[in-house]
């Protein structure tokens, strides 16, 4: 079955992870996905130091699902070829600080001359305007000014980074939703247009909802760890045997089961803990009765007593052991082959469609792996082949 964005044509000038994202999530939709990468390839290719066959782990994780074109864009005929195929493109997607794409001659403007259809996203750090415009920005960076780093960590640690690239996710995927947007509008009016979006407002709209709590008080929320500034438990509790089990109780009758779970009955007596607001006022009477009855027993026993309770509860699982999760590994886990890297694990998409599937339909590309197919095509006035037929 065909994806929903069979015959859609994404023109990709991303590097790194704040950009390849979104076009990938875009071929996993359907989409005809050419990556353009300068001689020295992605500068993703080169970060880190695993190799999986030569090839960076970091880069095979980001950029399925594409064709590899190696484009010089400081060279007058680089910047032609880029032209030529952004004129037949569908979606262009670029992730260039705010000026580098104007000065290589594949902005906006110079795009829709040739393509007024197209739509083109735009993905920067700091927002096309304003002081930072021009700097530099990684994932770390856009945590610190967000405020994300504040959310995390607690007072033994100060603020602390997220355990996963946050900043770097979320750009992308409102990136995605983006493009999707644009072409169901372009469907309608026949236009297309540009999106402009930056990491540091993305990663500002993840703080959600905690930022109504600030506006609402103008108070520093405090920083707590594993535990909630409101909720009362809410927290990850070590068991008898070294494991973890998180626990939440958002409102009473959750607050119940676990008392059920955990033989803590006598607590519901407790006028010091009658309501969610009186638990969060004397969330230390809480935290040291739980942390010892969790400390009373293993973590298998206490997963059968809160699945018994239907408590909302989680074992803190490791990396490792969720990919050894039978689940994970039939839901979540593609293996592709590479043709260097051999046979190659990633994540599937999440997303699962009736009619129209996500699919990993290729492994991440080789440098350069499409460039004489595809640059051949365009000599023949043929890019993006004959098989594809222009969307909307």
């Amino acid at each position: 079955m065909a994806g929903a964005l069979s015959g859609v044509r994404v023109l990709d000038f991303t590097q790194m992870m704040a950009g390849p994202l979104c076009p990938s999530l875009l071929g996993d939709l359907g989409a005809d996905v050419i990556k353009i990468e300068p001689p020295e390839g992605d500068a993703m290719r080169r970060t880190g130091s695993v190799r999986v066959g030569g090839e960076s782990d970091l880069f095979l994780s980001v950029n399925r699902n594409k064709r590899s074109v190696v484009l010089d864009l400081k060279t007058p005929e680089g910047q032609r070829a880029a032209r030529a195929l952004a004129a037949g493109a569908d979606v262009v997607v670029e992730n260039f600080r705010p000026g580098t794409a104007e000065r290589l001659g594949i902005g906006y403007d110079d795009i829709r001359r040739e393509n007024p259809q197209v739509i083109y996203c735009s993905i920067t750090g700091f927002g096309r305007k304003g002081p930072d415009s021009g700097r530099p920005a990684l994932d770390p960076v856009i945590q610190a000014l967000s405020g994300l780093m504040s959310l995390t960590g607690d007072e033994s640690t100060g603020p602390l980074l997220t355990g996963m690239p946050i900043s770097d996710f979320v750009a992308p995927v409102f990136g995605t939703v983006g493009v999707l947007a644009a072409l169901y509008a372009r469907q309608r009016s026949g236009h297309g247009q540009r999106i402009d979006l930056s990491m540091l407002d993305s990663s500002i709209f993840t703080m959600m909802p905690r930022e109504a709590h600030v506006l609402a008080t103008g108070e520093e929320l405090p920083l707590l760890g594993n535990r909630h500034y409101q909720m009362v438990p809410y927290n990850a509790y070590e068991t008898r045997d070294g494991r973890s089990i998180m626990v939440i109780a958002h409102n009473d009758k959750f607050w119940l089961a676990l008392l059920r779970a955990l033989d803590c009955l006598d607590m519901k007596d407790d006028p010091r803990l009658a309501t969610g607001t009186d638990r969060a006022r004397h969330r230390d009477v809480v935290e040291a009765r739980f942390a010892e009855r969790f400390r009373s027993e293993d973590q298998a026993t206490l997963i059968a007593r809160l699945t018994q309770a239907d408590a909302i509860f989680a074992p803190v699982r490791g990396i490792p052991e969720v990919l050894a999760d039978e689940r994970v590994r039939r839901d979540m886990l593609v293996r592709v082959e590479h043709p260097t890297a051999g046979p190659v694990s990633l994540l599937a998409n999440p997303l699962h469609f009736s009619a129209t599937p996500a699919t990993i339909r290729s492994a991440p590309p080789g440098l350069g792996q499409h460039t004489q197919e595809v640059l051949s095509r365009l000599d023949a006035g043929t890019a993006w082949g004959e098989d594809h037929v222009r969307a909307g």
